[in-house]
């Protein structure tokens, strides 16, 4: 039976939402419940931030994203798409129609840019998959253990098949929630996608050279999709309806599946392959330096909710050299992140609404999940999360000065962060360098992030003001609201 504190969250939340009529679509990831409105001004974001287990409210455009504590969102968000459908059934079409589009005519240019929208819609892409390249991930995680220790090899066999059969056909589930995103057919984006893994590409050359099956990757398939939509839209505008359930899919598919051969998958080929390049020679060259700047300016895109648009790079870089150098170092802005909480417990000893939610969500920002510190503490609070910055920057900045002395660490999967990484790890000097580096990493990050906020977190009135009797743990986020977005 469900948690009676899961219904609970759900019915608090949709009517400070604009309630089910104000809905369009729900989905959600390890910390957010994201939810497509039509109306983004209903939102009562204070009201919001004071629902029990709520940890911050962000987005901007027409989407709301509700910052929950982890574990917590895959449960609520089943039952406020149920609350969701049952609220609305009496609500007719033609009503929601007339609505949405007076809302549409009320919204103006302030919106989200272009290039934003844009991110937000990779990142859609992407999310869905997560689950599966966490399990994928820690299977492989596991399988290299045991190649490593040369142990049972038979076993060794079937977690390579198993983690590897996501991977092997990953362009076609991207394909499939590109044209979904864009609003095309799904299972023709993930057809046209399919053509970019298909063994048989081997046949065909292009200027003279032989196609490589999976040349251009996820990138390859986004843009296959991509296209199939565009030219699917194209059909639909001529073709007559009699014949659209036969025309439309033939000639989106040939159409895009000709372009995709011979012209899309080199061309993302080479992107893919300057992707790979640009990152080891940046890690080669600028080692601690990038890093830095790698590790000083993730939480920031944590904050945003951009940094899901990273996973395409992510999953390119896994393709081709079987990890990816970039995590291990943007990992490290979750312990700058840690530090910093451990610091605010110890500064404001006499508040305990702060340090309760210090406190419950400690755990996850060890395995790298650090929305809930992100909204629960350092964001509300303002300087400390550009301590938090400072500390993950320093974390980086370890990590990458090991790249630019040759000791190259990667993950070989993507998902977990922070302790949860350490299964995933590869070196180009073994798995125990890998974990020494990036635990050191880790470490200075913490102690950066603490001293940090230690000693600069703080102005002298914000102690006065916060170092306090509070209000009664478990409505932290009355006192700590952001102001907005």
């Amino acid at each position: 039976m469900p948690d009676d504190g899961h219904l609970v969250t759900a019915a608090a939340i949709l009517p400070l939402v604009g309630g089910a009529d104000n809905v369009g679509t729900v989905a959600h990831c390890m910390t957010r419940l994201r939810l497509g409105l039509r109306d983004r001004s209903l939102v009562d974001e204070a009201a919001l931030r004071a629902v029990p287990g709520v940890l911050g409210v962000v987005g901007d455009g027409d989407t709301c994203q509700i910052v929950l504590t982890p574990g917590t969102v895959a449960r609520v968000a089943p039952e406020f798409e149920q609350r969701v459908a049952e609220e609305g059934h009496a609500v007719t079409a033609a009503g929601l129609a007339a609505r949405g589009e007076a809302m549409r005519a009320a919204r103006g240019a302030k919106n989200a840019t272009p290039a934003k929208l844009l991110l937000r819609r990779i990142a859609n892409i992407f999310v869905p998959l997560i689950p599966a390249l966490i399990g994928a991930g820690v299977v492989a995680g596991a399988n290299g253990l045991l190649v490593t220790l040369h142990r049972l090899p038979a076993i060794s066999h079937a977690l390579t098949a198993i983690s590897s059969g996501f991977m092997s056909l990953i362009a076609v589930f991207v394909g499939y929630h590109t044209a979904k995103e864009f609003g095309g057919t799904p299972i023709l984006g993930g057809a046209a996608a399919a053509v970019v893994v298909y063994p048989g590409v081997a046949d065909v050359s292009v200027l003279g050279e032989k196609l490589v099956p999976g040349q251009g990757g996820v990138l390859g398939a986004l843009a296959a999709a991509a296209l199939a939509v565009v030219v699917e839209r194209w059909c639909r505008g001529w073709v007559p309806q009699a014949l659209d359930v036969l025309v439309t899919p033939t000639l989106t598919l040939l159409i895009t599946g000709l372009v995709t051969l011979f012209g899309l998958m080199f061309v993302a080929g080479e992107v893919s392959t300057a992707i790979g390049t640009g990152a080891t020679w940046l890690l080669a060259h600028g080692g601690a330096f990038a890093g830095l700047v790698l590790g000083g300016l993730f939480l920031p895109l944590v904050m945003l909710g951009l940094h899901q648009a990273l996973i395409p790079i992510h999953t390119t870089l896994i393709e081709q050299q079987g990890s990816t150098v970039l995590l291990p170092i943007l990992a490290m802005a979750g312990a700058g992140q840690v530090g910093c909480a451990l610091a605010v417990h110890v500064r404001l000893r006499r508040n305990a609404s702060i340090r309760a939610t210090i406190r419950s969500a400690l755990p996850a920002g060890f395995l790298g999940v650090g929305e809930p510190l992100i909204y629960g503490v350092s964001l509300p609070l303002g300087r400390p999360f550009v301590t938090a910055c400072v500390g993950g920057a320093a974390g980086g900045a370890f990590v990458g000065l090991f790249d630019m002395l040759g000791t190259t660490v990667g993950s070989t999967a993507i998902g977990p962060s922070g302790w949860a990484l350490l299964p995933l790890l590869r070196s180009s000097h073994g798995l125990g360098a890998a974990v020494l580096i990036y635990a050191g990493g880790l470490l200075v990050g913490y102690a950066v992030g603490f001293l940090a906020t230690y000693f600069f977190g703080f102005t002298r009135q914000m102690l006065a003001e916060l170092d306090t009797e509070a209000e009664p743990a478990g409505q932290p986020t009355n006192r700590l609201a952001p102001a907005g977005p």
